[in-house]
């Protein structure tokens, strides 16, 4: 802090710095020219502007991107996010719609987003939120910032499902998630937290990305159609990746690793899906098609906070595809529906789930029913198992034609699951070992093919670098 002061001093400088609130008649514009090192963004972002490349920033407020402008940051840049006393002082990126965003970091010399506080801890800021154009399930296809003051620059959505709102690689996210408060209201629509993407579409693209320590959700993709791989949400909050209001992309090779429990949320899951907060018929119907998904909970442990925690749970009328992916070590259930999603699956109204591996510490809960709100009863679901895989008197007998398997955490056969910096890569012999399935028309585009089912393979794209920090 005392050199970016310092550097704030030096005369002539050609960027302007705004330290006051983010409303738009107290702001101050920040000056598109080079930007020198260790300077503050604070306010709106009117023109496009450029970064640095291997500067450190100081963050401060809600800083909007708006007016169409483009924001570049290159690689090996970092952003220290300072924390604010009250939710209304946390900081965020927010990239309104019909702005972009351009982060341009790599393996070696990722582009960072942290907490400023000398001792981080979950929910110092919010996170980084991009708006764009494609459709959702609100009146009109538009929607309004969760947790934000509503006006023309929180709205996102429209009809132009190929809009782009940038190009985001290499990054990491860290501490963010300051808008979820205490055990958080289990039936409404999440705020924003980690990486936002609310009404993106498909020509924004999406790579390499890792969310740590949020005190929320790491992903969240609110309507839109933007496509992601290379995903790692690690040891966060609440719900590591969540789907709502019509979100209909596409996802491959992410990773939702929870070591612990959560300690602010009732449901803290792997993957959560919903239509709407009144599971209505409003269209379109969230769907995300995802394979080679890895997801690992906190093995063994089952407290009040996390003993209703699974690894998907799908809810509210939403629509899903995954297949080719790994859920295990949540102690209550591995793929949990809901009386609202159950039927869609059972009797092929949308939804599949295919070709995956499944388990629970009770292996009779490796799928599981909610019979909430009222109760919030989950019991397993011997149904959903048979559908999946079949069984008699609850005992395995071959795989059904969905060609799921259910198998114990130590039978995947990684090579090192929980540890310090966990290597998620099987062994010889591991049933992972066996190619993905991509048949079928959700799989048709964008997928790539993959000798395993998981996130990962023989060769470890998640293992430890300048990129992906497990601490």
């Amino acid at each position: 802090m005392k050199n970016i002061l310092k550097s704030m001093l030096i005369p002539g400088l050609a960027l302007v710095i705004g330290f006051t609130s983010c409303k738009k008649d107290s702001v101050t514009s920040i000056d598109p020219s080079p930007a020198p090192e260790n300077l503050t963004l604070s306010g709106e972002i009117k023109t496009s502007l450029s970064l640095k490349e291997n500067s450190t920033y100081t963050l401060k407020g809600r800083v909007s991107v708006t007016n169409n402008a483009v924001l570049t940051i290159p690689a090996g840049t970092q952003i220290l996010v300072e924390s604010g006393a009250t939710a209304s002082e946390k900081g965020a990126l927010i990239i309104s719609r019909g702005s972009k965003i351009n982060i341009n970091g790599t393996k070696e010399k990722p582009v960072v987003f942290t907490s400023a506080a000398t001792a981080k801890s979950p929910g110092d800021w919010i996170g980084i939120i991009v708006m764009g154009r494609a459709q959702t399930n609100g009146t009109g296809g538009m929607l309004n910032l969760a947790g934000h003051t509503v006006n023309n620059d929180t709205q996102f959505g429209g009809s132009d499902d190929s809009d782009n709102s940038g190009s985001i690689k290499y990054l990491r996210l860290e501490y963010a998630g300051a808008l979820n408060p205490a055990q958080e209201e289990e039936w409404a629509l999440d705020m924003t937290s980690g990486l936002s993407l609310n009404g993106v579409g498909s020509g924004t693209v999406i790579e390499n990305v890792m969310v740590k320590h949020s005190r929320d959700d790491a992903f969240q993709f609110v309507g839109g159609t933007v496509n992601a791989k290379y995903l790692i949400a690690y040891n966060n909050g609440d719900d590591n990746f969540d789907f709502d209001r019509g979100y209909r992309g596409k996802l491959q090779f992410i990773i939702s690793y929870n070591p612990t429990g959560s300690t602010v949320a009732i449901r803290a899951h792997g993957m959560e899906s919903l239509n709407d907060k009144d599971a209505s018929e409003a269209m379109p119907f969230t769907r995300p098609v995802i394979s080679n998904m890895t997801i690992l909970g906190p093995q063994g442990t089952d407290t009040d906070m996390t003993r209703q925690s699974q690894g998907i749970y799908i809810r509210k009328n939403t629509r899903f595809n995954v297949q080719n992916s790994i859920i295990a070590g949540y102690s209550n259930g591995g793929l949990m529906m809901c009386p609202k999603t159950k039927p869609l699956l059972v009797n092929n109204l949308g939804s599949e789930f295919k070709y995956n591996i499944v388990n629970a510490d009770i292996q009779t809960r490796s799928f599981t029913y909610d019979d909430g709100p009222s109760g919030i009863i989950i019991i397993p679901d011997p149904e959903v198992a048979g559908y999946a895989v079949q069984m008699l008197d609850n005992l395995i007998q071959k795989q059904a034609l969905n060609r799921n398997r259910i198998l114990g955490t130590t039978e995947l056969q990684l090579k090192n699951v929980y540890a310090t910096s966990p290597d998620f890569s099987p062994v010889a012999g591991s049933p992972v070992l066996s190619s993905a399935n991509l048949s079928g028309a959700d799989f048709s585009t964008f997928f790539t093919a993959a000798a395993h089912v998981g996130a990962v393979g023989t060769d470890n794209w998640a293992v430890s670098s300048a990129w992906v920090n497990w601490q």
